[in-house]
């Protein structure tokens, strides 16, 4: 089954906030974080995936799943993602190898990355992904030139955040890298001139044609994230803080009318108990128990205030809209 056009065309009265989930795996976590046994590609799939789609259902949403080629292709992963696609969500394209220095590969390499991990993708599910999203919010001409080529209704990597930097000097202090896996890894979590690019929706003109880009949401004016990984991590400090920031991201983005692209990962779903061998990452001192009230109420915030849908929904009350939108040549604004 190929499913490229969105299910429904809605027309709203409140503006819209699209909900993505990026699926990444245990292995892709220990990779990056250059950790032994990654290569055996351990997945937490099975277990997190019916935790997700319990919650989604309980709140009646529908989103936009990013998936990983090589967990596609993997058999242990195959019903988690049948799953998926039985609830009636949408699939994204999140490269092969899930590799965040994607974007210092030529053109051909990162062509051959998001052809495969479509091929799987499609495989697995049945469905033909939507839009691409690059791991760790990376992107290159030759990213961009790879997603309108595959024919893809939006690119969605860009975090416009001044944080970027500070997150990969923690995620360095912290993971006892080498110096090579240093330097394999300089531009993960993008940089600060990221924050100048928009808040909303713009176009990408690459060599065969414009492609649309709908970022990830960070908080109008500070530019700082407000997705749920961010609120777990300072629920862990205070919650009275957690809830703050979030109404904060929310009060911002309806006063600044910013539509919001909010961005899940299955550690919002996972506690302690899950994934001890992921103690390193932010959050993972709270339960699941834990993490799941703070999802649900984040979500019920949400919801609140704007009409959620999935990404190819709001790329196509974009289209329909007519919105203006900026005109950005990538080789000119990625550092």
């Amino acid at each position: 089954m190929v499913c490229s056009e969105p299910k429904r065309i809605r027309h709203m009265s409140r503006p819209l906030a699209s909900l993505s989930l990026d699926l990444d795996n245990a292995w892709s976590y220990l990779k990056a974080r250059g950790a032994r046994g990654w290569e055996q590609a351990p997945s937490y799939l099975p277990t997190v995936v019916p935790i997700i789609l319990e919650l989604l259902a309980r709140r009646k949403a529908r989103i936009t799943f990013f998936i990983v080629g090589r967990d596609a292709q993997a058999e242990e992963n195959r019903e988690a993602l049948r799953l998926i696609a039985a609830a009636g969500h949408e699939f994204g394209n999140h490269s092969f190898n899930h590799e965040p220095w994607i974007e210092r590969y030529e053109e051909r390499v990162v062509q051959q990355e998001l052809e495969s991990a479509d091929q799987a993708i499609r495989s697995a599910t049945g469905h033909k992904p939507v839009g691409f999203r690059g791991p760790g919010y990376c992107f290159s001409s030759a990213t961009l030139k790879a997603v309108r080529e595959l024919g893809y209704d939006f690119d969605a990597s860009v975090l416009p955040s001044v944080i970027g930097p500070a997150a990969r000097l923690y995620y360095f202090w912290s993971a006892g890298l080498s110096r090579e896996d240093r330097w394999a890894r300089r531009r993960l979590y993008g940089s600060a001139r990221d924050a100048l690019l928009p808040l909303g929706p713009f176009h990408w003109q690459t060599r065969r044609g414009r492609l649309l880009e709908i970022p990830v949401t960070t908080i109008p004016l500070v530019r700082l994230p407000f997705h749920p990984s961010y609120v777990t991590w300072l629920s862990g400090k205070s919650r009275m803080l957690a809830d703050t920031w979030l109404k904060f991201g929310v009060l911002l983005c309806r006063l600044r009318r910013v539509e919001p692209s909010i961005i899940l990962h299955p550690l919002d779903f996972l506690g302690r108990e899950d994934a001890p061998e992921l103690a390193f990452f932010p959050g993972m001192d709270l339960t699941r128990a834990d993490k799941l009230r703070i999802v649900d109420r984040y979500l019920r915030r949400i919801q609140q205030h704007f009409d959620v849908v999935t990404l190819s929904e709001h790329a196509a009350a974009i289209r329909r809209r007519g919105d203006e939108l900026r005109l950005l040549e990538p080789h000119r604004v990625r550092r």
